[in-house]
């Protein structure tokens, strides 16, 4: 890994409070582990800074959400991916309502 990339994961460390342990990261679900991944890999190319999510992730929390952690990484990363045009709201609607389809029937 470069050196860049390296100082972007300390960044990580040091604006978030990651869940933790033993040191490691820990994800309940996959897709807490994908939220992540995708977060880190939208970073990387430079479509946004750590802080706008990090103020969608304070905005979580000032409103009272009852959510999870990662629930309120993901309304962070999905307001992002709005703001900065990589999807529409009805594109992302129409991918919610799959992924929920889905679920269901895997269950």
């Amino acid at each position: 890994m470069s050196d860049a990339r390296d100082r972007k994961r300390e960044q990580i460390s040091e604006n978030f409070a990651l869940p933790r342990s033993n040191g490691e990261l820990i994800f309940a679900s996959p897709w807490e582990a994908r939220a992540f991944g995708m977060a880190v890999a939208l970073n990387d190319e430079g479509v946004y800074a750590w802080r706008e999510l990090s103020a969608g992730l304070a905005a979580a929390e000032r409103a009272g959400s009852e959510s999870t952690y990662y629930e309120r990484w993901l309304q962070a990363l999905e307001s992002l991916a709005l703001a900065h045009g990589l999807v529409t709201e009805s594109e992302l609607e129409a991918k919610m309502t799959d992924l929920a389809h889905d679920d269901h029937h895997h269950h």
